[in-house]
């Protein structure tokens, strides 16, 4: 029992262990502190559609939440947004309702990539607007340099076409746009799968270790016990052979006594 219980404070000193460092690697955090976390990144989400290096953003982003009374360095809000986007990924296939109740900020992740969407696509059309105004400006200046009715209809029959093509461009941008993020999110999706998966398999094996560990503890328990109860049967055998050692020392001793009475009478 002695080494068991050794065993157990062992395995529990571990385990507290394990438990206090993971808190400091990944520490937790409030739902109002995610909510204001998730503002200051969504007001900020341009800034990161527009620059690779994003290290003084994140630093900027810490420098807002300690502003705030939240005391997180820039690491921690860069692995908490690729965290909270993981998730978000994985609940994009449920019912609304059911995200709303699995995912606490699936409606603040949601703004933020539908509105950098709106960026891109209004990026997109800005882009079509300004070509069809060079087509116009183009068909314009043909206009004052040709006199012929039937030139100017060919030149501005022939004009039309780049800005019928810079349209279908824009669209095609557009359904590019979408394809790519749609990809994206499957492949985000499917690396979260394996992640799982993956995750599944290291619980399991640690469950049939602990089930292991449980058996060995549960034998080695019942092994003591049979050897309790072997002691104590050799302990109440020992007891008895005492007992009749006495009493046939008594049995003599009363009998020499009786003898010696009988031959002094």
């Amino acid at each position: 029992m002695e080494g068991y219980a050794q065993y157990r404070h062992h395995y529990t000193v571990n385990i507290d262990t394990a438990s206090a460092t993971a808190g400091d690697r990944f520490p937790q955090w409030s739902i109002q502190e995610t909510l204001n976390f998730l503002m200051i990144r969504g007001e900020l989400d341009q800034n990161f559609m527009e620059t690779k290096r994003n290290k003084l953003l994140w630093e900027l982003i810490s420098m807002k939440m300690k502003e705030k009374g939240y005391n997180k360095s820039s690491e921690q809000c860069k692995c908490k947004w690729k965290n909270l986007v993981t998730r978000y990924k994985g609940y994009a296939t449920m019912e609304a309702e059911d995200m709303r109740q699995q995912f606490p900020f699936y409606n603040e992740l949601h703004a933020i990539f539908v509105a950098r969407m709106q960026r891109m696509v209004s990026f997109e059309a800005e882009d079509g607007s300004n070509s069809k105004k060079k087509a116009v400006q183009e068909i314009s200046s043909d206009e004052e340099n040709n006199s012929d009715g039937a030139k100017k209809k060919r030149k501005i029959k022939g004009n039309a076409n780049p800005s019928g093509s810079s349209s279908s461009t824009g669209k095609l941008n557009i359904t590019n746009i979408k394809e790519i993020l749609e990809n994206f999110m499957k492949q985000q999706i499917q690396m979260e799968n394996q992640w799982i998966k993956a995750y599944e398999e290291r619980e399991e094996e640690r469950r049939i270790k602990e089930m292991e560990w449980r058996q060995t503890m549960e034998d080695l328990e019942n092994e003591r016990i049979m050897m309790d109860s072997r002691w104590r049967e050799i302990e109440e055998q020992r007891r008895i052979r005492e007992e009749t050692r006495a009493t046939k020392m008594d049995f003599l001793i009363t009998t020499i006594l009786n003898k010696l009475t009988r031959e002094d009478l």
